[in-house]
Parts: C-alpha cells; structure tokens; sequence
C-alpha cells in the first residue's frame, strides 16, 4: 500500500510540474513585449515603471531560470500581484475562492440527495415503469445545458414568481444563512442538473451490476428485507464508480462554474477570471488558472487514494 501510495504522489508531482510549467509559459508565448501586456492601456509608462516590472518579474533571466524562480514563489503562496488593481493574485484567490466553493459543494450535494435515490429506485425497478419514468428523465437532464437551465430558473423564480433574486450574491460571512441561500440556491440548482444526471445513470448501472451478484442473492435467500439489502449490501460496492466522478466533477467545478456564475453575478474565481480575460489582466489570469489545475489534480489523487478506504478489495489487493 506505501508503494501504490508513493506512486499516485510522484504522478502528483510529475502531473503539477507539467501543468506549471504550461500555465507560467502563458505570458512567454504572447507577442511583444510582456511589460506591454501586464500594464493596462491608461497606464503612465515611464521606464522606472518598466524597470521596476522587469526586476519584480525577473524578465531579463533566461525562461527556466524565471520558471522555476516563479515555481518558488508558487510553492510558497506567491503569484504576483495584478498590475490593473493592484491586488496580489493570492489575495484575489482567497476572497473569490470560498464563493465558488460553496457553489459547487452545494450543486454536488443537492445532485446526489436527488441522484442517488433515484439510481436505486431504477435499479431496483428495472424495466417497469419507475425505472422507465427515471431514465426518460434524466435523459432530458442530460439534454439541457446548464446555461439553458439557469435562463428557465431565472424567468420562473425570479421573473415570474419573484420569490429569489436573479443575480447578485450574500456573503455567509456579511448577511447570514438566510440571504446567502436566496441568492446561491438558483446557480447551484443551474450546475446540479448535468451532475444529478450523470450520478443517477452511474449508481443505477453499478447498482444493477452488484444486485446479480452471489452474496446479495445470498442475502436474499436469508429473507433479509429488500431495503436492508439495496443500503446496505448493494449501495457501498456500487458507489465506487460514483465516488471517482463526484470528485472529478467537482475538481472540475472549479473552474467550471465560469457561465454560471457571469449569468447570475456571483463573484466567485470563474467571474473574477471572465473579468481578468476581458482586461488582458495575464498574471491573474495565470494565477487563476495554475490554482484551479493544481486544485483539479490534487482533488483526483485524494479520489485515487480513498478507493482502498471505501473498496476492500483494492485495499487487500
């Protein structure tokens, strides 16, 4: 177990050092001048500043000295600092990333307080008419983009009944519970839809696969209650697949909630980086976008290693 677990970190770490090094190429492969592409249009450009940017960014070093100069700082928590607002991007990550956290745990937990339910009810039901009404639905889940679902809860719970807002965000923190969940509830459900699908069709398949295995027509003969046995023979071996997308999608929520969260305002890092993009603000940008992948890998090496936890048949293997 120590060698499978020493090989998944040294992937981390081969996988990390592929990725940093793509995102810190970002600002070498654009044209001209950097110094040119970091300050904003309006900015008074005098050569003290110019000096200064290059000192700060060790421009006049060869690129894998920078590299891995840059990698240091990185490592230790420092990305730059944005030359438009002149926030540090650590700084900029720190405010906006509790934001989409929240939006995506709570479109991960509302999808699987929905998905799973009706995964087991499908398998369960297989081929008659609950698991036919399920599977109809989900395919239309499946069909609808999350953008389209987030227009149709914009005009139904904010146009037409007014009971939420259609864009703006609380803050846990500032306005409490209450106001928060009036104004994260509509993108969360917008995000949900795609994962409720997807986990619903994934917990039926698997939950299919397990209830024609031997021990659970065991536990069947045993005249044990379909419900003891559907939760707790058939639920856990079937929730291995399940497990790998929840903590792949919401690796990927990250930097995924980028539609959402311009649609609804939400001023989480997809907005902030919608916002870097149109002001060519690079080092947030840069910034945004090496955090989000190193979030992304370091959350599917967790799922990777858990599997033994959750699965004792990889752990005796």
């Amino acid at each position: 177990m120590a060698r499978v677990i020493a090989t998944r970190l040294l992937r981390l770490v081969a996988t990390l050092l592929a990725v940093t090094f793509l995102t810190f190429s970002m600002l070498e492969l654009l044209p001209g001048d950097p110094v040119d592409t970091l300050l904003p249009p309006d900015a008074n450009r005098t050569e003290e500043l110019v000096a200064q940017i290059r000192a700060e960014l060790n421009l006049d070093d060869p690129f894998f000295v920078r590299y891995f100069s840059w990698l240091g700082d990185f490592v230790r928590g420092d990305l730059g600092k944005s030359y438009i607002t002149g926030q540090t991007v650590a700084d900029t990550i720190a405010d906006r990333l509790p934001i989409t956290l929240q939006l995506a745990m709570m479109s991960i937990g509302m999808a699987l307080l929905i998905a799973v339910p009706l995964g087991i009810l499908g398998a369960y039901k297989q081929g008659k008419w609950p698991d036919t009404v399920t599977s109809a639905g989900v395919q239309v889940a499946l069909s609808v983009p999350n953008f389209i679902f987030g227009i149709f809860l914009i005009w139904l719970m904010a146009v037409q009944l007014q009971w939420l807002p259609a864009t703006g965000w609380n803050r846990l923190t500032d306005q409490g519970l209450v106001a928060n969940l009036k104004t994260s509830v509509l993108p969360a459900s917008a995000l949900a839809l795609s994962q409720l699908a997807v986990f619903s069709r994934l917990v039926r398949s698997d939950m299919i696969a397990t209830l024609q295995e031997n021990y659970v027509l065991t536990a069947r003969s045993k005249g044990l209650p379909d419900k003891y046995i559907l939760f707790r023979h058939a639920l856990r071996p079937s929730s291995l697949s399940l497990m790998t997308i929840v903590g792949i999608n919401f690796g990927a929520l990250l930097g995924g909630t980028v539609i959402i969260e311009t649609m609804f305002a939400v001023p989480g890092l997809g907005f902030r980086l919608i916002n870097a993009i149109n002001s060519r603000d690079i080092l947030v940008i840069q910034g945004i976008t090496v955090f989000i992948a190193t979030a992304y890998v370091v959350i599917n090496t967790v799922v990777d290693l858990l599997y033994s936890a959750l699965d004792p048949r990889i752990r005796r293997s």
